[in-house]
């Protein structure tokens, strides 16, 4: 009888999970630069290295980490290959 198991572990569910918060720090880290007043501009505020650079860093590199996570083979051993009796 042959067993087979699931290739999706909980290393690739947590490495996933983490890129997740990773991606939604990201976003938070995008938001903001609104102004109380809508006759007023503040552009150093809304185009901070913050808003333009880091954060879209911070994304990027969560969705990079999500891909690794689905693609993620751990170690062969024993219980995880096909077993031929």
């Amino acid at each position: 009888m042959n067993k087979l198991s699931f290739p999706f572990t909980k290393i690739n569910a947590y490495i996933i999970i983490g890129g997740l918060v990773v991606v939604l720090f990201g976003y938070i880290l995008m938001s903001g630069g609104g102004s109380a007043d809508p006759n007023t501009f503040n552009a150093d505020e809304l185009f901070s290295a913050r808003r333009i650079t880091v954060a879209p860093m911070v994304v990027l590199l969560g969705y990079i980490s999500i891909g690794f996570g689905i693609m993620y083979r751990g170690k062969k051993n024993q219980s995880s290959e096909v077993e031929k009796h």
